[in-house]
């Protein structure tokens, strides 16, 4: 046998909501091969209040699945996966971004009155990240090129504060 691959893990969160649809859309077969002719080896899945259990598998010639329910260290996670796949809250985007690792933001559908799906076409259309929905999930892996991907610096408050500070009359520093 050869030297052992890489482990490359592909992390799903869905925050602290129900997003059956994601998770379902991460348990098919033909989405899972092609994780892995992408070169990843597993999947974590993060499901929050789901009620859609994901299948388990050890590996062999498929990608090692696992799954939990709610974690306190979800940093951690991110920080360890070469790709995240995430429900557009922007809390999870924008700690994703932070850690300069690859994302898919995925818009859930089901949900009335959807801003996040805003945010995340928006950083999409910057090349940030990429935006799909649980339909469109398989494709977009299909046609990614993490690296054209541009990296997200924050905004630099500086300016604002600056125009702030003359407003209330304080001196430039």
């Amino acid at each position: 046998m050869g030297g052992e691959k890489t482990k490359r893990v592909i992390f799903v969160t869905v925050g602290t909501t129900c997003f059956d649809a994601l998770v379902k859309a991460v348990d098919s077969e033909t989405l899972q091969k092609e994780l892995l002719a992408k070169g990843y080896t597993h999947l974590l899945i993060q499901m929050g209040r789901g009620s859609y259990l994901p299948t388990k598998s050890e590996g062999d010639c498929n990608l090692v699945v696992d799954y939990f329910t709610f974690s306190s260290s979800i940093a951690d996670h991110i920080k360890s996966a070469s790709l995240i796949i995430s429900h557009a809250g922007s809390g999870s985007i924008f700690e994703t971004l932070k850690l300069g690792k690859p994302l898919i933001v995925v818009v859930n559908e089901d949900l009335m009155d959807n801003h996040q799906s805003e945010l995340g076409e928006k950083l999409a259309n910057r090349k940030h990240l990429y935006c799909a929905s649980p339909q469109t999930l398989h494709q977009t892996i299909v046609d990614m090129d993490l690296n054209a991907l541009v990296p997200y610096s924050p905004g630099d408050a500086t300016p604002v504060a600056k125009h702030i500070n003359r407003f209330l009359g304080f001196p430039d520093d």
